[in-house]
């Protein structure tokens, strides 16, 4: 995955990784990052998530001021990262967008906080970091269903299986009502 910005604000890349014959070194972050939006981020919160092949988190975000950018940054393992915009102005307002995302590449991905986010795991283990723009805030929580008629998203479950969801994530809301930015 080469380094791509689009007009949506979703920054792909991959950091360089340093190897030898002891294994590998590499920056997950640093606060002057070559990316404007990503440099200019105040991450306050990491996250570390360890998942088997087949379970799917998501699509989760968090609403008015305590909307959260996302840096996903892939441990271990590999994932299908997906994210929805919910930026009602947006000529991609409700489109999904997908990304293979390895840890072996050390790929990495910049999720603005007007996206719902979530993810697939493909390999057999995922170790999944992102930092976080701003602190969980439980009031401020909202989530869509994974599997959202109106979304359409193409999730690429193994073997046709059901994903492993969590109960919560199972009980998420429908996009048509789904809280959404107006800028």
């Amino acid at each position: 995955m080469n380094q791509a910005a689009t007009s949506t604000g979703l920054i792909t890349f991959q950091q360089p990784r340093y190897l030898d014959e002891r294994g590998y070194f590499t920056e997950l972050f640093r606060t002057n990052h070559s990316q404007p939006d990503i440099q200019s981020t105040p991450f306050m919160q990491d996250n570390l998530s360890v998942s088997i092949q087949g379970t799917l988190r998501g699509m989760h975000y968090q609403t008015g001021d305590d909307r959260q950018c996302k840096l996903v940054i892939p441990i271990q393992g590999q994932i299908y990262d997906v994210v929805v915009d919910l930026r009602k102005q947006s000529p991609t307002f409700g489109q999904w967008f997908g990304f293979d995302l390895h840890a072996d590449r050390g790929d990495q991905l910049f999720v603005p906080g007007e996206f719902a986010h979530g993810f697939y795991v493909t390999s057999e283990v995922a170790i999944v970091m992102y930092k976080c723009s701003s602190e969980y805030a439980p009031a401020a929580e909202a989530s869509i269903h994974w599997n959202d008629p109106d979304l359409g998203i193409q999730w690429p479950l193994i073997n046709q299986q059901p994903p492993l969801v969590s109960d919560k994530d199972q009980l998420a809301g429908s996009f048509k009502d789904a809280p959404t930015f107006d800028a």
